[in-house]
């Protein structure tokens, strides 16, 4: 990474890391309130979630859900920080394509 920055050499082009923020920026967004919405037990989000056909103890199929729940939540967590890496990425590309369109 300090090899480019000294080079001042992009990686990809600027519509492509503008694409790249855009993209990532909605992630976050869509991820981070479907893992809220996950969290709180949300009854839309109950298909999502993993679950046996039958139940016959409702003490069972309650944990289940929770577990299911809290499970999908945190899923949904680490995939919007993985779109949070993504967009540092195509942040510092779309700076290094700005900055080179200008010093021409």
């Amino acid at each position: 990474l300090i090899l480019f920055y000294k080079r001042k050499m992009a990686l990809c082009g600027p519509k492509l890391s503008l694409c790249g923020v855009i993209i990532s920026a909605w992630g976050i967004i869509q991820l981070s309130m479907m893992g809220i919405f996950f969290y709180i037990n949300s009854v839309a989000l109950i298909e999502d979630i993993k679950l046996a056909e039958e139940y016959e103890d409702l003490r069972k199929l309650k944990t289940d859900m929770d577990a299911g729940y809290q499970q999908n939540a945190y899923n949904c967590w680490i995939a919007a920080l993985m779109y949070l890496v993504t967009l540092c990425v195509s942040a510092q590309q779309f700076w290094m394509n700005s900055r080179t369109s200008y010093s021409v």
